[in-house]
């Protein structure tokens, strides 16, 4: 196994991007505001239906099937998928038909990309053998058409886009993959329309932006754009206006002096999916550090970003509608379970779950849809017994 290989394989545990010098890392990501407490409803709509989800676990090579309860948000766990020796599942995937997930392996023997059939009841068989993936992959997302996969390479400084047989659900890499995507590229997010697709690049600090078009990306001529030190977790609102980047490693002019990290705010531009820097921008918490994962409510209300520990590991943000600016809520940040491995809001915007390596699980919150302001659900943290990667929900 090299060096390189090795150390990667060493952080996967820790969800620490690859490649990036330890001096950008303080702590980190990341999917979501002035604003004062209220008491009020804890949610943003009616109890959804029960769902499932699921996570990768790094350290286990395996996938974890979780039962979503709608009424409360809370979470039990269902079937783990074999475990496959010397691989490091991260990225995660699912089909918009909920018919095939991909898992994403990065192994120092061969990187590769698991397929996964998915039952009715939603527990996972494996598909054959996994497919060939690029050189260190990452992180993945398939488009809203669910035509394609788009995978993240951090060694390779590129994004592989594979054409996904709808009836199989075998990968087939489409004509000019992979896409040069600048230095070691991180986390990748497409927006809701499919036609623009973006992806972090710590080691630089830089989001590279994409056209997409029939599984081909064309990196825009204004990109990369800077967005600060060890630039990771990424987020878009549902409008596709405003995109959010968790810069962890990024020092804060004063008052702010005494955090370390922030928010970069974007306007998208609708024709081109250009990047213009928001004013006002970056935006920081008045305490904490390292924030990584960051996400939006599907109201566009607010926006959490979230780090390590529980000691203002809660950023909330109020998002300003006329042009993306954030506003932090009263008592932000919070001090409660959190995370860097990932940050995510169902659909109905009822639920906030935060992938925690602390508590090698997910923490849940609701949250106040006047405040912002995070609840925990009866039972959070809970447990993924290993150390989460990934998560994807099925809604």
């Amino acid at each position: 196994m090299s060096f390189l290989r090795a150390a990667r394989a060493a952080l996967a545990g820790l969800n620490c991007p690859p490649r990036i010098p330890v001096a950008l890392v303080v702590v980190a990501v990341f999917v979501l505001a002035g604003l004062s407490l209220s008491c009020g409803s804890s949610s943003h709509g009616t109890s959804g239906h029960n769902h499932n989800a699921y996570v990768t676990l790094p350290a286990r090579g395996s996938v974890l099937l979780l039962h979503i309860d709608g009424a409360t948000g809370a979470i039990t766990l269902g079937a783990e998928t074999p475990q496959v020796e010397n691989t490091s599942p991260t990225g995660i995937a699912l089909l918009p038909s909920k018919k095939f997930l991909y898992a994403i392996n990065s192994s120092s023997h061969a990187d590769s990309i698991s397929i996964f059939n998915v039952a009715s009841d939603g527990t996972l068989a494996l598909s054959g053998t996994p497919s060939p993936a690029g050189n260190g992959p990452n992180d993945a997302v398939i488009d809203p058409s669910g035509k394609y996969l788009l995978v993240t390479n951090n060694f390779g400084n590129n994004v592989s886009v594979y054409s996904i047989d709808p009836s199989s659900g075998a990968l087939s890499e489409v004509a000019g993959s992979p896409f040069p995507a600048n230095s070691s590229p991180a986390e990748i997010l497409i927006t809701p329309s499919g036609k623009f697709v973006y992806v972090t690049n710590p080691g630089i600090g830089m989001v590279t932006a994409f056209s997409f078009s029939n599984g081909v990306l064309t990196q825009l001529p204004t990109s990369p754009v800077p967005s600060g030190a060890g630039a990771i977790g990424v987020a878009v609102d549902g409008s596709e206006r405003f995109l959010y980047v968790a810069n962890p490693s990024a020092s804060n002019p004063p008052p702010f002096s005494s955090t370390t990290g922030n928010i970069s705010g974007f306007n998208i531009d609708p024709s081109t999916g250009a990047l213009g820097t928001m004013t006002g921008s970056p935006f920081t918490a008045t305490n904490g550090n390292g924030p990584r994962a960051v996400t939006v409510d599907p109201s566009g209300r607010f926006v959490y970003a979230t780090t390590t520990g529980s000691s203002f590991s809660v950023w909330c943000f109020a998002i300003s509608p006329t042009n993306g600016q954030l506003v932090a809520a009263t008592n932000s940040p919070f001090s409660l379970t959190a995370g860097v491995s990932f940050a995510l809001i169902d659909p109905s915007g009822n639920y906030l779950y935060i992938g925690s390596q602390d508590a090698n699980g997910i923490a849940g919150y609701t949250f106040d849809p006047s405040t912002g302001a995070p609840t925990a659900i009866t039972g959070s943290p809970f447990s993924t017994v290993a150390a989460p990667g990934k998560m994807v929900l099925s809604e």
